[in-house]
């Protein structure tokens, strides 16, 4: 049998402000202008001053300092605390951290040319355009194209476009006639185009070189018949079987070092690059580090005093119908929705200034010299701590948010690591030790590389007792191949 009950609980659960502020927070610059006009473009009571076509002219509104007295005491009779507008009349840019913002108006007005280039797959049908064909192996010619990869590979199988040519073209194709144009198309540029694999692409562009020429001879029969030795640095295999000494197989190497593995990425153009603006900017004043905010963070936004003088119209009226209430509801939800928004924005500038300027006294002295041996161990709780603020609020700042300094542009969570103790009992960042372990393979003698358990042993001489197996994972997030990997004749 069903029974009812009735029970309490107590939930907490984030306000639409609440959540408005979180998702702004972790915008990076680069995405707040678009998030911005989305905003400007949903709600017509938001205005940026800086995009208007045409200024308006001033009213009697436009000074926070010379506010009308009747606007106060109507205000003051309508006695709502839901919204109040007087703090958004204007386009001021309160703010209670102190700070400042960079001025790049100049830079931001320049105009960037455009460069008009053909893209990868524009270029090869360019190319297949001028070579005299059939129709059907122009059609076999596009399907192939049309299936590379963007790295200039054909992974599709060739049975597979045979199907698609039957299909989508009506044309009735053999293997044999696909193979006949994959290579027509191999003999286009850039070298290497069109290959099924490495190993093909390596051949084909050693083949488009002198075939006289005995270095190119011996690099054409490693790529095809002991990559794998090759690619391992099994180097004293190689000579032995193919009969060389050091020099000359150093000579053979450096040939295959230098052919393209990826043709389809010699064009830029098709390659997406997630362009980085910093948020911040810090700079070294004889000796005073200064923080500023980039301005692109800091808009002009206002709320629109057509909006206001109409919500107070509607509110004004003697008589409301059903149709006039809604009007009221509408207005004053648009209304309500730009001041959260304003509120919202500015607490994001106010919430990325206090994380920073924190981060920045954390890391004085890295910032002020560049040298990764002064960063000190630093968590997400030890900011949190500081400002008093959540750690998810820290993490969120840090984890898309840039700082541009004398000595690079970095991500603020690149500032973050864990603390290791030395012999002497003193507590150092492991970025330190990443330093050393950096400093002493880029000083080995690549003909004898320095295997895991020799850095291990020259760490501990330097205080640092840490094990094997760390050495290899800071080593691995440095992205430095082992040993074996480094060699060089």
């Amino acid at each position: 049998m069903l029974k009812q009950h009735l029970q309490q609980k107590l939930l907490q659960k984030l306000s639409p402000q609440q959540i408005q502020f979180i998702k702004l927070l972790q915008v990076p610059t680069v995405a707040l202008d678009t998030r911005i006009k989305e905003e400007l473009e949903e709600n017509p009571a938001l205005e940026d001053p800086s995009l208007m076509i045409a200024e308006e002219p001033k009213s009697e509104y436009d000074d926070l300092n010379d506010t009308p007295d009747d606007f106060d005491a109507s205000a003051k009779e309508e006695n709502t605390d839901e919204f109040n507008v007087d703090d958004y009349l204007q386009d001021d840019n309160v703010n209670d951290y102190s700070t400042s913002y960079n001025n790049d108006d100049d830079e931001e007005k320049k105009e960037t040319p455009i460069a008009i280039e053909s893209t990868f797959f524009e270029s090869l049908q360019e190319q297949l355009d001028l070579v005299p064909l059939s129709d059907q192996d122009f059609i076999i010619g596009k399907q192939i194209i049309g299936s590379l990869d963007d790295d200039g590979y054909l992974r599709r199988p060739i049975t597979s476009m045979i199907d698609d040519l039957a299909f989508s073209q009506n044309a009735m194709v053999e293997e044999e006639d696909v193979l006949e144009m994959l290579k027509v198309i191999q003999s286009f540029d850039p070298p290497g185009i069109a290959a099924r694999d490495l190993q093909e692409c390596l051949t084909l562009q050693l083949k488009r070189k002198d075939p006289a020429n005995p270095i190119i001879q011996k690099a054409i029969i490693i790529v095809e018949n002991y990559l794998d030795e090759f690619t391992r640095k099994h180097y004293d295999k190689l000579e032995k079987a193919l009969g060389l000494n050091s020099e000359d197989l150093k000579e053979i190497i450096a040939e295959i070092l230098r052919l393209n593995p990826k043709p389809g990425d010699s064009n830029q153009v098709t390659t997406k690059q997630l362009q980085v603006i910093p948020d911040f900017h810090v700079s070294n004043n004889d000796g005073t580090l200064i923080l500023t905010l980039n301005s692109k963070n800091a808009p002009e936004l206002r709320v629109s005093r057509s909006y206001i003088d109409m919500f107070d119209h509607y509110d004004k009226a003697a008589q409301k119908d059903k149709k006039l209430k809604e009007a009221v509801q509408f207005v004053k939800q648009k209304l309500d929705s730009a001041k959260w928004f304003i509120d919202a924005i500015k607490q994001r500038q106010q919430t990325l200034l206090k994380t920073m300027n924190a981060i920045m006294q954390y890391q004085y002295e890295y910032l002020l010299t560049g040298d990764e041996r002064k960063m000190r161990p630093m968590i997400l709780k030890d900011i949190a701590d500081k400002i008093d603020m959540d750690i998810s609020t820290v993490s969120r700042v840090a984890n898309s948010k840039y700082v541009q300094t004398e000595f690079g542009t970095f991500l603020l969570k690149s500032f973050f690591s864990e603390a290791i103790q030395t012999e002497s009992g003193e507590e150092v960042s492991n970025k330190e030790v990443k330093k050393i372990l950096e400093d002493c393979i880029g000083n080995e003698d690549k003909r004898k590389p320095l295997a895991d358990e020799k850095l291990t042993e020259i760490l501990k001489e330097q205080g640092y007792n840490i094990a094997r197996r760390t050495v290899a994972k800071y080593r691995e997030q440095m992205n430095i191949p082992v040993a074996r990997l480094r060699k060089e004749l």
